[in-house]
């Protein structure tokens, strides 16, 4: 198994499982694809976390601001008419559950990965990109009639490679790397 498609794998079960058991609502997987650097302008929601460890990257949820209201409602169970600091908290939270299970999930085929807090950002006509020119797997997940997307973005740290327990292989998603299974 390759890191794209096990990265693809702890995405999906981490996603459905947080989903039904903090909102209880179940989600059906939309697609699964990759892409680079380049993204379409977005609007609405999305909160990144960071990982570091033996890989880095960056872990990210995107939805509509009518599906950030929804969660929030969901978790809180409470009415979420805007998107407000409650909304936004909310997203960070089930944001943190999913890239912290599926972090969970790969450690122990990357080695031991650490989680910064979540960021949130809501607004009009804005572009996320990452830094590193990693490629993302990108898996999207269709909720009623609104899509939420899950992204994440890894790499070998090689500054780490060489030390005890880390792979130091350097190798991006698409290509075969070996791993404990």
């Amino acid at each position: 198994m390759n890191v794209k498609d096990l990265i693809i794998n702890c995405i999906q079960q981490s996603t459905l499982q947080v989903f039904s058991t903090m909102l209880g609502e179940e989600l059906l997987l939309a697609s699964v694809s990759t892409e680079g650097d380049t993204q379409d302008v977005r609007d609405g929601v999305v909160s990144f976390v960071g990982l570091a460890g033996s890989w880095a990257g960056t872990g990210s949820i995107t939805c509509s601001p009518v599906l950030a209201c929804k969660i929030c409602a969901q978790m809180l169970m409470t009415e979420a008419s805007s998107v407000n600091e409650e909304v936004l908290d909310a997203v960070a939270e089930i944001t943190n559950m999913i890239i912290g299970n599926v972090k969970t999930d790969l450690e122990p085929h990357l080695g031991i990965l650490g989680l910064s807090v979540p960021t949130v950002v809501y607004g009009h006509n804005f572009k996320a990109r990452n830094a590193g020119h990693a490629e993302w797997v990108v898996v999207r997940f269709a909720w009623g009639d609104g899509l939420l997307t899950v992204k994440l973005s890894l790499t070998p740290d090689g500054a780490k490679a060489g030390e005890k327990g880390v792979h130091s292989a350097a190798t991006l998603l698409g290509q075969p790397y070996a791993l404990d299974v």
